[in-house]
């Protein structure tokens, strides 16, 4: 009988299962890692509450993307890592030969290969993404902090395509963790940081991670006016970051900008979802709107140093901490608005 590994498996809309499922092998190029922690975060709680994600996974599916752990078996031709090594493995690479990757967009790469299956006892890792983004993690680094590496690659990513000058003002819209990473990156690059949040525990967390002002949306009748009354002449923040994903949070971040403003629309919404904007202010005040997915290698080892020289608050942004037979009830957890920051899931 093959030998056999715990593992969670996402079966459909809020259909998560802890199940016993074969141990995987590496291939030519492959590594396979124990896990040494897997991290949970707001894609993982968006895929579990709509049950798929357009581009990276359908079910059933191993689930859960952002880990880091050590090398446990190499597959022929792997020569840069070897059995003991401790690494983060990114949970996509780019082919590098594709019309977007030749562009230095290589996370719209026509090939982009994704891989899941974090939350697990061992992930397989494709050949891509040995060769291109696995990280080897340096001694004395917690490995639950390099699993943070994914998600603060597109974070860096989704700032550096916004081109904010030092001493510019940032709206960043929901604190969630990606809302959180967003004002901490933007702090830590020189911006003066407005957060717009809606619970009272989230306004403290705000601070922590950089935000200088806090608007909590259910103490103000207008978030928009208490957001541009906090820049001079209420003219509006040089930049909004949009990271909650619904319709109104899309039209409060065009409604906050200035003149010659810039929007972040990161929050991914749900798949054929429309937003109504006034083409009026978009026109006539030059307002630029953009969108970024994903990450690139590049932003990936750019985030890595972050973590690795210790400038990014690991420590604060993971609050909690469960075995991976309790992350059903994690999950439970998150969909209330209860759960931690982020929970370490330590198989």
């Amino acid at each position: 009988m093959a030998a056999q590994m715990t593992a969670a498996v996402l079966h459909g809309r809020e259909d998560l299962r802890i199940e016993q499922v074969p141990m995987p092998r590496a291939g030519p190029g492959e590594m396979i890692i124990r896990v040494a922690a897997a991290l949970t975060c707001g894609t993982d709680l968006k895929i579990y509450r709509r049950g798929y994600h357009a581009r990276m996974l359908k079910p059933p599916i191993a689930f859960g993307h952002e880990l880091a752990g050590t090398v446990y078996e190499v597959g022929r031709g792997v020569s840069p890592f070897r059995a003991g090594d401790r690494v983060v493995a990114l949970n996509s690479a780019p082919c590098g030969q594709c019309y977007f990757c030749r562009r230095d967009q290589e996370n719209l790469c026509d090939d982009l290969l994704f891989n899941n299956g974090a939350y697990a006892e061992y992930l397989r890792v494709p050949a891509r993404i040995v060769a291109r983004n696995t990280l080897l993690i340096p001694d004395g680094i917690p490995l639950e902090h390099a699993a943070m590496t994914e998600p603060l690659a597109c974070v860096v990513r989704g700032l550096d395509e916004c081109q904010a000058r030092g001493g510019d003002t940032v709206a960043v819209i929901g604190a969630g963790p990606i809302g959180l990473m967003f004002m901490h990156v933007a702090h830590l690059a020189g911006l003066h940081v407005i957060a717009v949040v809606k619970h009272d525990e989230q306004v403290a967390a705000a601070r922590t991670f950089g935000a200088s002002s806090v608007v909590k949306i259910t103490a103000v009748p207008d978030p928009v006016a208490a957001v541009r009354a906090l820049t001079p002449g209420s003219r509006g923040v040089d930049l909004a970051i949009e990271a909650v994903a619904i319709p109104q949070t899309w039209q409060w971040a065009v409604e906050m900008v200035r003149k010659g403003g810039t929007v972040n629309f990161f929050g991914g919404c749900a798949a054929g979802t429309k937003v109504e904007l006034d083409t009026n202010r978009l026109h006539y005040s030059s307002i630029t709107l953009r969108a970024s997915f994903h990450h690139t290698p590049a932003a990936a080892r750019r985030a890595f140093d972050l973590i690795v020289s210790g400038r990014f608050r690991c420590s604060e942004t993971i609050t909690g901490r469960a075995p991976l037979t309790d992350l059903v009830q994690v999950f439970h957890r998150l969909v209330q608005g209860t759960g931690d920051i982020k929970t370490a899931i330590i198989p």
